[in-house]
């Protein structure tokens, strides 16, 4: 089955533009560049001081993509010249190529496609360069367990003081533990201790471990405390209010600043979910998410009689895009509610999740049958030497 990102669609998540007014002075300054790569894709992340616009373009003779930074400078410190030699990029240039504009070159060995989309807070550009794939049986099926925040980004945090980066690691660690007990299985993690993961960064390491299932676990709130219960999301374009916020919270965005960039850019998120709908990663994504939310409703229902069932949802959610694997997010209880903050507190309850989480995956893998896909090994995060 073709990954979504391997379309050859070329995918523009383009800046939403700043709230205040940029001059030609307010140069947007380049940090960082980093990449990743895995079977079938590298993706490049040029880190910025603030939003920007680009143009991009690709040519030939020798065969190259290159991205102009507009109203931007890069500092003579950073790294401009990254070797890559992964058969899909062959080395990454950056220079300034006017006094306006900076110039970053993928220098290409294959290339199907690529998607570009714009992060925030803070800003960094996105660029997956897509490949085909050569395809071998493979007999354990690859889990990554993802649980958000961690490090300096608390997430949520109750009333009486319960972070939600500590709830879902514990989850997460659990949910390891219970599923590394089947020997078909291969369990990873995105992080295993208290260390913060950009968005990016997530799906990049699902990517690399060739993951068969993607599953990030949070910790729901609102400004209502008695908001309760528990809710499966997927990524989709959505217009209720009550998604966009949750997918705003956890995209470190405003609402404001959600619904500008959806309304902005409602075609390209179309064109990325019709993606996902040609190579059925959107239908398993949503059977994974049905069964995941029954599985939890189910076993801890049992016990915890005033638990709602919010359902499945969906919404844009940063951490999901750019997954070419069924994937999906699960908000476990809401932490700004006193009463859950006390359940999600308590050991043998956190267990309880993560046991039925696992009911939910088993299922769905029970109900797959055997399909080919990549194996392969991926490349660890890499920066290059000095010179340009």
């Amino acid at each position: 089955m073709k990954s979504a990102s391997s379309s050859g669609i070329l995918l523009l998540f383009l800046l939403l533009i700043s709230p205040f007014p940029v001059h030609a002075t307010d140069k947007a300054i380049i940090k960082d560049i980093r990449f990743w790569s895995s079977p079938g894709q590298t993706r490049v992340v040029i880190d910025l001081s603030r939003p920007v616009e680009y143009r991009a373009n690709r040519l030939s003779q020798p065969d190259r993509l290159y991205f102009d930074i507009l109203n931007a400078s890069i500092p003579l410190e950073i790294k401009k010249n990254l070797s890559v030699t992964d058969g899909i990029l062959k080395s990454i240039r950056a220079g300034q190529f006017n006094p306006e504009t900076v110039r970053v070159v993928l220098d290409l060995e294959r290339m199907e496609g690529y998607n570009v989309f714009l992060f925030d807070d803070p800003a960094r550009l996105i660029i997956d360069v897509n490949a085909k794939r050569s395809e071998s049986f493979v007999t354990k099926k690859v889990i990554v367990i993802d649980p958000g925040h961690g490090g300096h980004d608390p997430g949520a945090i109750g009333p009486t003081g319960l972070q939600e980066k500590d709830v879902v690691l514990d989850i997460a660690l659990k949910l390891r533990e219970i599923l590394s007990k089947d020997p078909s299985l291969d369990i990873h993690m995105t992080r295993d201790r208290d260390i913060f993961i950009p968005l990016e960064e997530r799906t990049a390491i699902a990517r690399k471990k060739e993951a068969d299932l993607f599953i990030s676990i949070h910790a729901n709130a609102s400004p209502n405390r008695a908001a309760r219960g528990v809710e499966t999301y997927l990524l989709n374009w959505t217009n209720d209010e009550e998604a966009i916020r949750v997918a705003a919270r956890e995209n470190y965005i405003s609402m404001k600043r959600m619904k500008e960039r959806m309304a902005a850019y409602k075609n390209e998120v179309e064109r990325i979910l019709n993606d996902l709908s040609r190579d059925y990663k959107r239908e398993e994504s949503l059977k994974l998410a049905y069964l995941v939310q029954n599985a939890i409703i189910s076993e801890i229902g049992k016990e915890h009689k005033r638990l709602i069932n919010l359902g499945v949802k969906q919404a844009l959610f940063y951490v999901l895009v750019g997954a070419s694997m069924p994937s999906i997010l699960a908000e476990v209880f809401f932490i700004s509610n006193s009463e859950e903050e006390k359940l999600l507190s308590n050991d043998t309850y956190r267990r309880n999740i993560a046991s039925s989480i696992a009911h939910g995956i088993k299922t769905y893998l029970s109900s797959q049958t055997p399909v080919q896909r990549v194996s392969g090994k991926g490349l660890k995060p890499q920066r290059g030497p000095q010179n340009f």
